[in-house]
C-alpha cells in the first residue's frame, strides 16, 4: 500500500506545484498584454512624403531637421537616417541585402527585419519571430503619426491552422468513418500519406514528418472538407488520453516608433503595445539589428562597452570564435544560476557603436538599460555584414524542478509581470574628427553632463587641483577565523589592522612622500571584512572600537586623507541577523538567491561554503538609513559602496516581483540620500546609474575582458568619466598585472591612479581561511615599491589632475598615446624593446611627454 500512496502525494505535489507555476505566469497578471486574435493590421496605411532624395533610394522622407533626414520605405518599415553634415545615409537594414550570397533562409529573412522576437513555449523551448517574415510578408504592418515622429505597428503571426489542428491518434473506426469514407482516392492517398495505421493498438497515428508544405495544406483541407470540427478534435483528445490541447494561435503584436532630437535619431519600443499570448511569453526582443551595418568589403570597427571598452574589426575574419554578447551592468544575481567561474569584465555603459569610413553612428540606450544586451558580430558567419545592436529582455525564466520516488522533472517558470519601462535607444551621427571612438566617447559625456549624468566637473570644484594624483589604498580591519576551544570550532575576529596599526601605515606613507590617499577601509564593524547586515553599526572592539575609529577619522582630517568606511548594502555575507525567508530576494524559482565563493582552483563555485545571500532590493532602504545614522557621529566625510555601484539584482517573490529598473531606481535613491549626507562616495565598479554621485571609482574598468573575437582594447569608459569622477582599477597587488612598470603604463595611458590593499599582520595570519586570497598583501613587502610608482605617476598625473583624457590612438603595436585636455600627451611603449614614435624614441617599457599645458 505504500507505494500507491507515495504516488498519490507525487501527483498532489505536481498539481499543486503546477498550479503555482500556473499563477506566477505572464497569463494571470498580464491580461492586458494578449493581442486580439483577429487580424487588426493591414497594408491600407501609407506615409505621406514630405521630400525626397535621389540616394535614399525610393524611400519616402518623412521627418526632417536642421541636422538630420528621416526616410521610410512603405513596404518594409526599413528606416535611413541622412546626416545633413556630411550627407552620410544610415540605414537599418543593408539596402544590398538581396546580393548577399552567405545569408540563408531565416538570416536572409533577418537583414530586412527591423525587429525580432524570441519567445518561450509551454516547455521553456526559445523560438522566434521577425518583423519581415511573420508581419511585412502577411501585410501585417501599418504606420501611425505620432507628435513627435511616425509609429511602425507590427503584428506577428498569423491564424492560419498547423499540424497541432490535427488530432494526434484517432480509432481505426472513427478515423475511416469520420474521415477517409468522405473522400475520393487522391483525398485517401493524402491521408495515409498522413496518417500511419498502428496495428497493435488499432488506432491511426500522425505523422509529424510528412505534414509539412503542401501535404499539410492537403491534410487541413481534407479534414475541413470532411466536417471535422474543433469539438471532434477535443472529443479525440479525450477518448485516447492526450496530453494534446487546442492550440492558441501564435500572434504577438509590437510597435517601433521613430523620431528626431537635435542631431539624435530616437527610436522606442512602447511596453503598452507589445501583445502576447500567455501560453507564449516573450523573451527577448532584438532592436534594428543591422542599423548601419558595414560591409564585407567595407572597413571599420564596432565599438561595444565590455570593460574599458573594445574594439571588433570589421572582417577580421575570427568566425570561430563566439559572436559578442554581454548584459549592460552584467548579470542579475537572482537569474544567474551557472557554478561555472567566467574572469571577465562587465558593461558598465549602455552604449555601442559603429565606426566606417565616412562616419561614425553611436548608440545610447536611455531607458531599459537594466533589461538590455550588447549584441555584436562580424561578416562570415551568418551574413555578409558587420553588426552591433542591443536585444532587451521581457520576461526571464527560472525552473521549478518536481521531485517524486522515481525520477525529478524541470517545468519552466516565468516572471510574473513585464517592465514597465519603455526601450528607448538614441543613435548620433558624427562625422570629421569625431567619427572615431574618442569622438564617441566625448559625445557620450557632453551627453551625460547635460542630462546631469555626471557629478560636476572636479577642476570646477577646486578640488586637488592642481595637486597630486590620488594614490588608493584599502585596508583591511578584520576577518573572521574559525578556532577551536576543546576541539569544538567557533567563528573568532582575527584583527588584521588595527585602526592604531591604521594610523602607523598612514603616516610611514606620507614620510615615503605619498600623497592624497584615499583610505579605503574595510571590515570595520559587525565583525570584519564579511560582515552582518548594517542593521545597526557596532564598531569591532577587536580593531580598536568606536574611540579608535574616531581617532582614526580625526587623524585623517588633520593629515589631508579622505577616509572611506566600506559598507556593503546588497548582499548579506553573514546569515547571522539575517532573515533569509524575508528579506533575501527570490529567484524564480521561488528559493532564496544565494552566492557561493569562487573556488580558484576548481574554477567553478564551492557549494561545500556557507553562501552569501542577496538582499532584496524592497529592504535596501533600511539598512542605508540604518548605516548613515551609524557612521554619522565618526565624521568620517566618505563612505565607501561595495557593491552598490556594481551590482544590479531583481527579487521574483510571488506577487511582489521588483525587477531590475525598479531595483536600479532604489540604488539611485540610495545613493542621492547618501550625497545628501554630504558624505564623499568611493564604490567599486561604477555603473552608469550611479556616477551622478561618485567622487571616486575602485575596482573601475581599465581593461576589457578581451574576448577572441575583440581586436583592440580601448580607454573608453576613463574617456566618458575622467575629469568628473576619479578612479583606479584593481589593487596592483593583487591584480594579474605580474609587472610593476606595465601597471605603470597603464595609469599613464588610462589617466588611472595607483592602488594596493594591505594589511598589518602578517601574512600567515590569513591562512587556513575564507580570505587566504590575502596571501601576500602584508605592507611592509608593498611600501617602498609603491612610494616609488607613486613618485613617477605622480610627476606625470599631477600636471593634468581633473583634466579630461580628451585623445587616445595606437600608433603601433604596444604603442599608445593619450592626450589630455590641457593639451599634454603621453605616449608609452609597453614592447620590451625601444620604439620610434612621432619622430622620438621611446624606450623599452618605458614612456614621454609631450604637448603644451594650456
Amino acid at each position: 500500500m505504500r507505494k500507491p500512496l507515495t504516488m498519490l502525494l507525487s501527483i498532489l505535489l505536481s498539481i499543486s506545484v503546477l498550479a503555482g507555476c500556473s499563477s506566477s505566469s505572464p497569463s494571470s497578471g498580464a491580461a492586458g498584454h494578449e493581442p486580439d486574435l483577429e487580424l487588426t493590421f493591414t497594408d491600407g496605411s501609407s506615409l505621406t512624403s514630405a521630400f525626397t532624395d535621389p540616394l535614399a533610394g525610393g524611400m519616402k522622407g518623412v521627418l526632417a531637421n536642421g541636422q538630420l533626414r528621416l526616410f521610410m520605405d512603405e513596404a518594409t518599415g526599413g528606416i535611413a537616417v541622412q546626416n545633413q553634415a556630411d550627407g552620410e545615409l544610415w540605414y537599418s537594414n543593408p539596402p544590398e541585402r538581396e546580393a548577399d550570397a552567405q545569408a540563408t533562409g531565416d538570416n536572409k529573412d533577418l537583414l530586412s527585419a527591423q525587429l525580432k522576437l524570441d519567445f518561450y513555449n509551454n516547455l521553456g523551448q526559445v523560438s522566434s519571430v521577425n518583423s519581415y517574415t511573420d508581419s511585412v510578408a502577411h501585410k501585417q504592418m501599418k504606420f501611425e503619426q505620432t507628435p513627435e515622429g511616425v509609429k511602425v505597428l507590427y503584428q506577428f503571426g498569423t491564424t492560419a491552422r498547423t499540424a497541432e489542428d490535427l488530432p494526434q491518434v484517432m480509432g481505426k473506426d472513427r478515423f475511416e468513418e469520420k474521415i477517409m469514407s468522405k473522400m475520393d482516392k487522391t483525398g485517401q492517398r493524402t491521408m495515409k500519406i498522413a496518417y500511419t495505421f498502428d496495428e497493435e493498438k488499432g488506432v491511426y497515428k500522425r505523422n509529424d514528418e510528412a505534414l509539412k508544405g503542401l501535404q499539410l495544406e492537403r491534410t487541413l483541407k481534407g479534414f475541413e472538407e470532411a466536417g471535422y470540427t474543433d469539438e471532434d478534435l477535443q472529443q479525440d483528445i479525450t477518448e485516447n488520453s492526450l496530453s494534446q490541447t487546442k492550440p492558441v494561435p501564435r500572434i504577438f503584436q509590437l510597435a517601433i516608433e521613430y523620431s528626431l532630437d537635435g542631431d539624435q535619431l530616437v527610436v522606442k519600443v512602447p511596453t503598452a503595445d507589445i501583445r502576447y499570448p500567455a501560453d507564449y511569453p516573450v523573451n527577448d526582443i532584438s532592436v534594428l539589428s543591422f542599423m548601419g551595418a558595414g560591409g564585407n568589403k567595407e572597413s571599420g570597427s564596432i565599438l561595444v562597452p565590455d570593460g574599458s571598452g573594445a574594439l571588433i574589426h570589421f572582417n577580421n575574419g575570427k568566425t570561430r570564435y563566439p559572436a559578442y554578447k554581454q548584459a549592460v551592468y552584467g548579470k542579475d544575481g537572482t537569474t544567474e544560476t551557472t557554478d561555472a567561474y567566467a574572469q571577465q569584465q562587465e558593461a558598465k555603459l549602455p552604449v555601442f557603436g559603429l565606426i566606417r569610413e565616412k562616419g561614425a553612428m553611436l548608440g545610447i540606450i536611455e531607458q531599459g538599460a537594466p533589461f538590455a544586451t550588447i549584441n555584436a558580430d562580424i561578416s562570415g558567419r551568418l551574413n555578409g555584414y558587420n553588426y552591433v545592436y542591443p536585444s532587451f529582455t521581457l520576461l526571464a525564466k527560472g525552473d521549478v524542478t518536481l521531485s517524486s520516488s522515481e525520477q525529478n522533472r524541470s517545468l519552466p517558470r516565468f516572471q510574473q509581470e513585464p517592465p514597465k519601462t519603455d526601450y528607448v535607444i538614441r543613435y548620433a551621427f558624427l562625422s570629421g574628427e569625431e567619427a572615431s571612438y574618442p569622438g564617441m566617447a566625448r559625445y557620450y559625456q557632453k551627453y551625460l553632463v547635460e542630462r546631469g549624468g555626471l557629478p560636476e566637473a572636479q577642476a570646477a570644484e577646486g578640488q586637488d587641483s592642481p595637486g597630486n594624483t590620488p594614490f588608493y589604498l584599502e585596508l583591511v580591519g578584520g576577518i573572521t577565523k574559525t578556532k577551536h576551544v576543546l576541539g569544538i570550532p567557533y567563528q573568532s575576529l582575527e584583527p588584521l589592522t588595527t585602526f592604531d596599526e591604521a594610523q602607523q601605515i598612514l603616516g610611514q606613507m606620507k614620510e615615503q612622500g605619498i600623497d592624497n590617499i584615499r583610505l579605503k577601509y574595510a571590515g570595520w564593524f559587525n565583525r570584519g571584512l564579511d560582515h552582518k547586515v548594517p542593521d545597526r553599526l557596532s564598531v569591532d572592539k577587536a580593531l580598536g572600537g568606536s574611540k579608535g575609529l574616531e581617532k582614526l577619522a580625526a587623524f585623517a582630517r588633520e593629515q589631508g586623507i579622505q577616509l572611506y568606511p566600506d559598507v556593503a548594502l546588497l548582499r548579506a555575507n553573514q546569515p547571522s541577523g539575517f532573515k533569509i525567508n524575508k528579506e533575501a530576494s527570490r529567484m524564480l524559482s521561488e528559493i532564496p538567491a544565494a552566492v557561493y565563493p569562487y573556488n580558484m582552483a576548481l574554477n567553478r563555485r564551492d557549494r561545500s561554503y556557507t553562501p552569501a545571500y542577496i538582499i532584496s532590493p524592497s529592504r535596501v532602504g533600511g539598512y542605508v538609513d540604518d548605516t548613515l545614522k551609524g557612521i554619522a557621529p565618526y565624521q568620517t566625510g566618505g563612505i565607501s559602496l561595495r557593491d552598490m555601484a556594481d551590482q544590479l539584482n531583481s527579487d521574483f517573490r510571488k506577487n511582489h516581483e521588483i525587477d531590475r529598473a525598479a531595483s536600479e531606481q532604489i540604488s539611485v535613491q540610495s545613493l542621492e540620500k547618501i550625497a545628501g549626507q554630504s558624505l564623499r562616495i568611493l564604490a567599486d565598479g561604477g555603473n552608469a546609474y550611479a556616477l551622478p554621485y561618485l567622487s571616486d571609482i575602485t575596482e573601475a574598468p581599465v581593461s576589457s575582458s578581451r574576448f577572441k573575437l575583440e581586436d583592440e582594447e580601448i580607454p573608453f569608459y576613463p574617456m566618458v568619466v575622467r575629469g568628473y569622477v576619479n578612479y583606479t582599477g584593481k589593487p596592483f597587488n593583487l591584480s594579474t598585472f605580474t609587472s610593476p612598470r606595465q601597471y605603470v603604463l597603464k595609469s599613464l595611458e588610462y589617466g588611472s591612479g595607483l592602488y594596493y590593499e594591505w594589511i598589518h599582520a602578517p601574512n600567515h595570519k590569513v591562512k587556513d581561511t575564507d580570505f587566504d586570497y590575502l596571501y601576500a598583501v602584508n605592507y611592509e613587502q608593498w611600501l617602498s615599491q609603491a612610494a616609488g610608482m607613486y613618485k613617477e605617476v605622480n610627476g606625470v598625473m599631477k600636471q593634468v589632475q581633473n583634466q579630461r583624457l580628451t585623445g587616445h590612438e595606437k600608433l603601433a603595436e604596444g604603442v599608445y598615446k593619450s592626450t589630455y585636455e590641457g593639451g599634454m600627451s603621453v605616449i608609452v611603449n609597453y614592447n620590451r624593446t625601444p620604439v620610434t614614435a612621432e619622430g622620438r624614441t621611446v624606450e623599452a617599457e618605458s614612456y614621454i611627454t609631450g604637448g603644451e599645458q594650456s
